[in-house]
């Protein structure tokens, strides 16, 4: 067992994949394909920060805000790099000529990491309250 394992309860593998749920909003948005409120974009923004929280709940790790805000901040690297690589996609040509697009970019990179984190610190507040209410035979193990 990794040193990373044994402090949030989960091989960082798995912390990837627990990430990865939410990058398919990030390639259906960027591309236009979901409108903002519909019912899909609902269930692609709120169930993956649920499995982040059931898993924890499951594993009973021992730091369940930490190991989901760490989830949290995966996903804004993959928020990230989403909107990199669909950046035009997203922004056809010829929008936002106000600024330069590095500094466009730039700023897109920094928003991205700090909201990927800041949705694994609210998911993480909840998976510690749950963690603390939910006796650990209820959470399935």
């Amino acid at each position: 067992m990794s040193r990373g394992e044994r402090a949030l309860g989960f091989s960082w593998p798995v912390l990837v994949a627990l990430a990865a749920l939410a990058v398919p909003r990030v390639v259906l948005h960027d591309l236009g394909m979901l409108e903002a409120g519909s019912f899909a974009n609902v269930l692609l923004v709120l169930v993956p920060p649920a499995c982040w929280v059931a898993a924890v709940l499951w594993r009973r790790g021992p730091r369940p805000f930490a190991t989901v805000v760490v989830i949290g901040a995966i996903y804004g690297v993959f928020l990230a790099l989403g909107h990199q690589l669909l950046w035009h996609a997203a922004f056809p040509a010829g929008a936002g000529d106000a600024l330069p697009e590095g500094v466009l970019r730039a700023g897109a990179v920094i928003s991205s990491l700090v909201t990927g984190t800041l949705v694994g610190v609210v998911s993480g507040a909840v998976a510690l309250l749950l963690y603390r209410l939910v006796p650990a035979d209820r959470a399935g193990r």
